[in-house]
């Protein structure tokens, strides 16, 4: 039987549109090689914790009510905090987000009086309201007497180490360091960068709590940021740890003592750890971090074809596909918001789940300007499958993140442009 051009006849997808996607991927062959060597360094990491933690099926368990004596919980928190070369860590179902995570870990080890500083710049949107920067916010750290500064980066995206030493007062509790860029277009900060930033903030107090956001960065570098130095770490489980299998759940990772603040706050004080039903997740929490170093090194090799691909057909993106990569984020840049509203179309179009939904800006809760959102995957809001998201402002900038198939990114991409063209925005000269 003689193979048909399944992406012509199936997806419609043009000729010019699959040489172009043939030329694309001969040119990015070399950095696959390394995306492999993290991947495989990082397996390594995952399967040494679970042997050293004697995993067995037993832990796959669930328990209910208070949770009690949940032993599959304890020993995911042991395999974690082993991954990440920490003392210890908070594994929950019960912690919703990223967003979740990070107000845990500010709440819980902030008080009034002390002062956080944000070394990042701007925060990205849902932080604001935790903040309560620029915005009214009910609750926020600000309307409970904590205090704030953020320190813009330097042109070349790096921390202004120099304003943010000389920004530290007595006051100062806590340095938050934001390693993905979010809706910021700038390099996300890799672990190097982390750990300088690490080593002069400690020289100039050693008291203060370097927290890092780790959102999007698990598993893309060979070291996580608490091997590096950082105190306390937030992610998703729904994000690059959770392998695209966990169906919800979040992290807190780094210092026993902080880890155990966050838990107090996430349960009640004097309990923390001691409860938190896992209502029969714990498989797949384990099986996705399991998972996840080859998941996210998709992601990774997807991420550097859609740089390819729209650099060739003229368009800014960050980073560019021979660059080194930090996180799963890929930013382009668009001339207006309806080539950018086609692209997320495209990429939903390209979903195994929604394909036939097309996306509009809509006022997303905790943002500042309408957010258009492409997310055809299996678990709501799971940003380790494909998903790309815009808020429509000025300029015009899609982020693209994830995916557990690259043939799946591939032909997400392929249909995306594919449609553009057809719209007239792109020609192709091949």
């Amino acid at each position: 039987m003689i193979n048909r051009n399944i992406l012509a006849d199936d997806f419609g997808i043009s000729q010019d549109v699959i040489f172009l996607f043939k030329k694309a991927e001969n040119d990015i062959k070399t950095m696959f090689d390394y995306i492999d060597e993290i991947v495989e360094y990082n397996q390594y990491k995952v399967l040494f914790n679970m042997q050293k933690n004697k995993l067995s099926d037993i832990h796959f368990n669930g328990t209910t009510g208070y949770g009690y004596d949940d032993i599959g919980r304890d020993t995911i928190e042991k395999i974690f905090a082993g991954i990440f070369g920490a003392e210890d860590a908070l594994v929950r179902s019960q912690i919703v987000s990223g967003t979740h995570a990070i107000a845990l870990c500010l709440f819980s080890n902030l008080r009034p009086g002390d002062e956080l500083i944000f070394a990042c710049g701007e925060p990205y949107d849902t932080l604001k309201e935790i903040i309560g920067d620029n915005v009214k916010s009910e609750g926020s750290l600000m309307d409970y007497g904590i205090s704030y500064k953020k320190i813009s980066l330097q042109g070349n995206g790096k921390i202004d180490m120099e304003a943010l030493l000389s920004s530290i007062t007595n006051a100062t509790k806590m340095v938050m360091i934001q390693r993905s860029k979010g809706y910021d277009y700038r390099q996300s900060l890799f672990i190097n960068d982390i750990n300088e930033a690490i080593i002069n903030i400690k020289n100039r107090n050693k008291n203060i709590i370097v927290f890092v956001d780790n959102c999007y960065g698990e598993f893309t570098e060979f070291n996580e940021p608490t091997e590096v130095g950082a105190d306390l770490i937030a992610g998703s489980l729904i994000k690059n740890a959770g392998g695209g299998i966990a169906p919800t759940g979040g992290y807190v990772i780094g210092k026993k003592e902080l880890v155990e603040k966050a838990a107090y706050k996430l349960y009640a004080p004097g309990i923390g750890k001691r409860v938190g039903p896992t209502l029969g997740v714990n498989r797949l929490i384990l099986q996705g971090l399991f998972l996840a170093p080859d998941i996210v090194g998709n992601a990774l090799k997807g991420s550097i074809l859609i740089s390819r691909v729209m650099e060739l057909l003229g368009y800014e993106v960050l980073p560019k596909y021979n660059n080194k990569r930090t996180d799963i984020v890929q930013a382009v840049k668009f001339n207006d918001k309806n080539e950018l509203i086609t692209f997320i179309q495209g990429i939903q179009e390209g979903s195994p789940v929604d394909s036939f939904v097309a996306p509009e800006p809509w006022d997303m809760p905790g943002y500042e300007d309408k957010v258009i959102m492409a997310a055809g995957g299996f678990i709501q809001g799971s940003s380790i499958e494909l998903s790309a998201d815009a808020p429509i402002r000025k300029p015009y900038i899609a982020y693209i993140q994830g995916g557990l198939s690259y043939s799946q990114i591939k032909l997400s991409i392929m249909i995306a442009v594919n449609n553009m063209i057809k719209k007239g925005y792109v020609k192709l000269n091949v």
